[in-house]
C-alpha cells in the first residue's frame, strides 16, 4: 500500500498541533469488525495509526485488533457505549438496525464517494449521524469512504428482478431490503463468515467491497458471475467510534490531531481506490469469471423500490429522514454544477 503524497497541508498543519504535546506514549485500542489485514478497508486505519504517530513523535497512535480477536465483530457499538473499549471501526451502516441514521452510510443509487464525502464533512451530514449515536455514547469520525462497490458475485445470471426471488444472498445495508423487497433473503455476514458460507451453499451470492478486496476473500473461486454496477452502494463510509468519555478526556489538542489524521486517511481512500480496480477485474477475467452488468430493466425496477423502501425509513425515523433528505438536496445541488462542468465525450 501507498501512503505518498497525501493531503500535505492537513499533515503540516497537524504537525504542529503534535508538536505541543508532552503527554507519555498513549495508544487507543480500536476494534475493527475487519480483518486487520484485508486490503484496503484496513489500511486506512493502519494509515491513521501511522499519521498520528508522525504528527506527535510517536507518542499518539492507534492500537488495531482485527475482527472477532477481542469483541465479536457484531458487538462493537454496544462495548465502546458501555465503555468496555475505548474504540471500533466498521462499515457505518452495519449499525442500521440500532442507529437507524446510520444507514446513510450507504444509500442505494444515493451520493457517490466524493459527493458523500462532502455531505459529511461539508454539508453538515456528520453533525447529523453524529447526533444518533449522542445517547449512545459515543463519538463518530467518518474516516475512510469506499468507492462504488460491484453489485455482486452470484452462480446465476439474473435476467429480471423475478431472479432474485428465492435468493439467498449476503448484503449489508438498505440495500438488503430492497432486494427482500423481491423475495431474497438478504442478510449481512461479517467478513470473515461469507467464503465458507458461500462455498457450503448457505447463500447463492455475495456482494462485500472492491475488487482488490473480494480478490483476498476468495470469491472468484466460488462464484461465477460478478454483475455491476453496485446500486446498492455507490459510495460508503467506515468510521471510528470512540466511547465519548474517552474522547472528552482528550482533551482539544489530542481531538484536533484524531481529526487531521481522520481526514489523511479519508483522503487516501479517495485517491487511491480508483485505479486500483481495472486490473484486478482484468485478472478475474482471465481466471475465468464472467463480468457482466445489471439489465436496464431490472436497474430500473431497483430504483423503484429503492425509493420505496428509503422513503418508508425515512417516515418510521425523523433523524434519518433529515439525513436522507440533507444528503438529496446537497447531491442535488452540487449536481448541477458537475453537469454544467461535463466535457463532451470524444
Amino acid at each position: 500500500m501507498k501512503f505518498n503524497g497525501l493531503s500535505a497541508a492537513i499533515v503540516a498543519g497537524a504537525i504542529a498541533v503534535g508538536a505541543s504535546q508532552s503527554a507519555a506514549a498513549d495508544t487507543l485500542d480500536v476494534h475493527m469488525s475487519i480483518p486487520k489485514d484485508l486490503t484496503f478497508l484496513a489500511d486506512s486505519a493502519k494509515l491513521m495509526d501511522k499519521t498520528l504517530r508522525d504528527m506527535s513523535g510517536g507518542d499518539v497512535g492507534l492500537n488495531l485488533f482485527g475482527s472477532g480477536e477481542l469483541v465479536p465483530a457484531g458487538e462493537i457499538l454496544e462495548n465502546v457505549s458501555s465503555g468496555a473499549i475505548p474504540a471500533g471501526w466498521s462499515f457505518l451502516g452495519q449499525w442500521g438496525g440500532k442507529v437507524p441514521v446510520a444507514q446513510i452510510g450507504a444509500t442505494p443509487f444515493g451520493a457517490g464517494p466524493e459527493s458523500l464525502a462532502a455531505w459529511l464533512h461539508v454539508g453538515g451530514g456528520l453533525e447529523i449521524v453524529q447526533r444518533g449515536f449522542d445517547d449512545l455514547n459515543v463519538k463518530v469520525l467518518a474516516c475512510h469512504v469506499t468507492n462504488p462497490e460491484p453489485g455482486g458475485w452470484f452462480n446465476k445470471e439474473i435476467t429480471s428482478v423475478e431472479d432474485f426471488n428465492g435468493l439467498k444472498m449476503r448484503m449489508a445495508g438498505v440495500g438488503a431490503r430492497v432486494l427482500n423487497e423481491f423475495g431474497a433473503s438478504a442478510q449481512y455476514l461479517p467478513a470473515s463468515e461469507i467464503y465458507l458460507a458461500l462455498e457450503r451453499g448457505r447463500i447463492d451470492a455475495t456482494e462485500f467491497s472492491l475488487p482488490i478486496i473480494d480478490k483476498n476473500l476468495g470469491f472468484n473461486e466460488i462464484a461465477k458471475f460478478y454483475y455491476y454496477p453496485g446500486w446498492h452502494q455507490p459510495g460508503s463510509a467506515d468510521v471510528l467510534m470512540i466511547n465519548m468519555d474517552v474522547w472528552n478526556d482528550m482533551g482539544s489538542e489530542k481531538q484536533a490531531m484524531y481529526e487531521a489524521a481522520c481526514q489523511v486517511s479519508l483522503a487516501w481512500t479517495l485517491q487511491y481506490a480508483p485505479s486500483a480496480q481495472t486490473p484486478q477485474i482484468e485478472e478475474f477475467e482471465a481466471g475465468g469469471t464472467i463480468v457482466k452488468t445489471f439489465p436496464d430493466e431490472v436497474l430500473a425496477e431497483l430504483r423503484v423500490a429503492t425509493e420505496r423502501v428509503l422513503g418508508t425509513e425515512a417516515e418510521k425515523d425523523p433523524l434519518y429522514g433529515e439525513a436522507y433528505n440533507s444528503m438529496k438536496a446537497f447531491v442535488a445541488s452540487s449536481g448541477r454544477w458537475t453537469s454544467l462542468q461535463t466535457l463532451p465525450a470524444e
